[in-house]
């Protein structure tokens, strides 16, 4: 199997604030849109982010109505504390204080206007 490139989809009520959210708060841009779809990429990330409206006929039977729920979008960051402060300074409410992991984790998160949760890590003090 050749892999040429990979996503994750997710679910939500409200395609078009899900959009917005990445694209206004961290960077994304929309590669492709069409009503109830949208498809989101950053070069640096190495994976697309698409969104789906739940109901789209298009899902199976068994996945069209759920919401992505219990994930967390999770995107490795060089300066945890900037990122902080720049989302902070956006108005952006952070959902789960900076925390350190006794592995060395450090992270925090928000949550898009869908309840998407985000968060942002680093692992500097990993190993």
């Amino acid at each position: 199997m050749k892999v040429t490139s990979a996503a994750v989809s997710l679910n939500v009520a409200d395609v078009a604030a899900a959009s917005r959210f990445l694209v206004g708060h961290f960077g994304f841009r929309e590669e492709m849109a069409a009503d109830g779809f949208a498809s989101l990429r950053r070069d640096d990330v190495g994976m697309n982010v698409v969104f789906l409206r739940q109901g789209l006929p298009t899902l199976p039977a068994d996945q069209r109505d759920e919401h992505a729920r219990g994930l967390i979008l999770a995107f490795v960051v060089e300066d945890l504390e900037g990122e902080l402060a720049r989302l902070q300074a956006e108005g952006v409410t952070i959902t789960m204080p900076l925390t350190v992991e006794e592995w060395g984790e450090r992270a925090f998160q928000v949550r898009d206007p869908n309840g998407i949760i985000v968060q942002l890590v680093d692992w500097n003090g990993a190993g």
